[in-house]
């Protein structure tokens, strides 16, 4: 099948104490730190890694500042593996390392890196909702979550430029295998993994002359971990840098904070889930980013009083 899932992230970063505070309030699970380096995991196995000294195998960034310098792709066999080694080196150098990573770069110039997946599963219980004729919890009062712990990475967004955009896309697909889903023409590229099941597992956007990072998405159960993980996040003095909606583009809820790392991450709950059946939809037009995106006129100064 090939590429399942996200297997870890790597970002350059300056300020190694701010990055491990920030992860540890997102609810990530500090792994290790010394001085130069820290690695969080998500509840699924997933690796993050912050660096303040990153060196090879991974490529020169492709943005000043903090930035993500490579995402390492998980595959499902060791046959697989080998395949997709050989199709992305057809071309450029594919360095293995000791732990069993092929590390290369794609179009752009980000790390784009191979290894096998090794996936750890984690128990998911939805909240229990009630509705009119769908009632799946009795006698029982919710509480809050109080501490939001990511399942997983569920996918990547980069800034690529807009000269190239058809060969940057073309790497991702035709030799790693990904599918696109939703092909925007303004704007970029929505692709899933092939042992994914997300709407997309990753998404190129188009910018006029510019590369860098634009998310990371992380999946939490359900809409309660939503607005809870991005309460806590503001109550802890990150900032919001979108008001909490549901996207149009694979539907999910969405809460993004700015990230001292570089780029935004977002909590992420409900996204459409497709299979080999779901035909690639082109968009000649931007679709709105969201179907809803929170509004309020509590704090204006002609609103009613409570």
């Amino acid at each position: 099948m090939g590429i399942q899932r996200i297997e870890s992230v790597t970002y350059g970063i300056d300020d190694l104490g701010e990055c491990v505070r920030f992860f540890d309030d997102f609810g990530l699970f500090l792994l290790a730190r010394t001085d130069e380096h820290a690695v969080f995991e998500t509840r699924t196995g997933q690796t993050l890694h912050l660096d303040t000294a990153p060196g090879a195998p991974l490529p020169p960034p492709v943005e000043d500042g903090p930035t993500l310098r490579e995402v390492v792709w998980g595959v499902d066999t060791p046959r697989e593996l080998e395949r997709l080694v050989a199709a992305a080196g057809r071309d450029r150098p594919v360095r293995q390392d000791v732990a069993g990573v092929f590390h290369t770069v794609d179009e752009t110039g980000f790390g784009a890196a191979l290894t096998l997946a090794r996936p750890r599963p984690a128990d998911v219980t939805p909240r229990p909702a009630n509705a009119l004729g769908s009632v799946t919890r009795w006698n029982t009062a919710l509480e809050p979550i109080t501490r939001v712990h990511p399942l997983r990475m569920c996918h990547v967004a980069l800034n690529i430029p807009e000269e190239g955009r058809e060969e940057a896309v073309a790497f991702y697909v035709d030799r790693l295998g990904f599918r696109p889903t939703d092909v925007v023409e303004p704007m970029g590229v929505f692709m899933r993994a092939p042992g994914d099941d997300d709407q997309h597992t990753m998404l190129l956007c188009h910018r006029p002359d510019k590369a860098g990072v634009n998310h990371v998405a992380y999946e939490v159960p359900g809409f309660d971990d939503v607005v809870e993980g991005g309460n806590h996040m503001i109550d802890r003095g990150w900032r919001e840098a979108r008001r909490l909606g549901r996207h149009t583009v694979g539907s999910n809820v969405f809460r993004f904070v700015h990230a001292p790392c570089g780029g935004r991450v977002e909590y992420a709950a409900d996204m459409d889930r497709v299979d080999d059946s779901y035909e690639t939809r082109v968009h000649t037009t931007t679709p709105p980013h969201h179907i809803w995106a929170l509004r309020t006129n509590r704090d204006r100064q002609d609103a009613p009083a409570s």
